[in-house]
């Protein structure tokens, strides 16, 4: 891949100009939130600040299509937020991450990606300390409330907030020391990889050749095996278990 150049906001110059939008974040009323884009795609990233640029309580101070290049971007200029894009295919650049996390020590990173629940990036998530996780093919709010959430010391991943993920791990730990090979049958091992892939009760159904309602019944019983509450815990408790690569 070739690298792209790094685009750092002008310091001396005025902040980036907003276009009335929808969302009104609560930094709105004081500093605006500093804002890092990474990603590989160059038109990704314009439309990403455009948008951006479109909440006054925003503003994106720079950007490079490099993972290698946003970690020296966020030891500069130690923005609040990095939005990290991952490429669609081929393995998570870890080491990279690993950068972005040691320069900075105070940056709230927010994994953007194709694939929410996949056990590769719900494990990279988990290891690097990442407030978030947001699906490229998110609505606009969905974006908003994920940076809102993660600047109040929140957790987002999907398309839910999760307020303590320390604590849903430490309760997921317990259960699974409560059981043995978390009592998950194969069928039910099934329904979970296919959860941590992202795929609906209707995809799993037609996928497994089930009623939609039998689905909801396996899917209610692994939560109790797991200790799990929704489908975030879930595919959290599949990643830092590895249950995927048990079935």
């Amino acid at each position: 891949m070739v690298q792209q150049p790094a685009w750092v906001s002008p310091s001396a110059g005025p902040a980036l100009a907003a276009v009335p939008g929808p969302h009104r974040p609560a930094a709105a009323t004081a500093q605006p939130v500093r804002i890092v884009i990474a990603d590989e795609h160059p038109i990704f990233r314009d439309g990403l600040r455009w948008l951006l640029e479109t909440a006054p309580g925003l503003r994106v101070v720079g950007e490079t299509g490099s993972g290698e290049e946003a970690a020296a971007l966020v030891g500069r200029l130690q923005p609040d937020i990095l939005l990290l894009g991952l490429a669609t295919s081929g393995p998570i650049p870890l080491e990279s991450l690993e950068g972005i996390t040691a320069a900075g020590a105070s940056v709230r990173t927010i994994l953007l990606t194709g694939s929410v629940n996949t056990f590769e990036v719900m494990t990279a998530a988990l290891q690097l300390g990442a407030s978030g996780v947001v699906p490229k093919d998110s609505a606009a709010e969905v974006l908003f409330k994920s940076i809102d959430a993660v600047m109040a010391g929140q957790y987002w991943f999907g398309r839910e907030c999760v307020s303590d993920v320390a604590s849903s791990m430490r309760r997921l730990e317990h259960a699974r020391r409560r059981t043995r090979a978390f009592g998950l049958t194969r069928r039910e091992l099934a329904i979970v990889r296919s959860v941590v892939s992202g795929e609906t009760n209707k995809q799993i159904a037609q996928q497994l050749s089930i009623s939609e309602n039998t689905v909801k019944r396996h899917i209610t019983h692994i939560f109790n095996k797991v200790g799990a509450s929704n489908r975030v815990e879930l595919a959290i408790f599949a990643a830092h278990h590895q249950l995927v690569d048990r079935f």
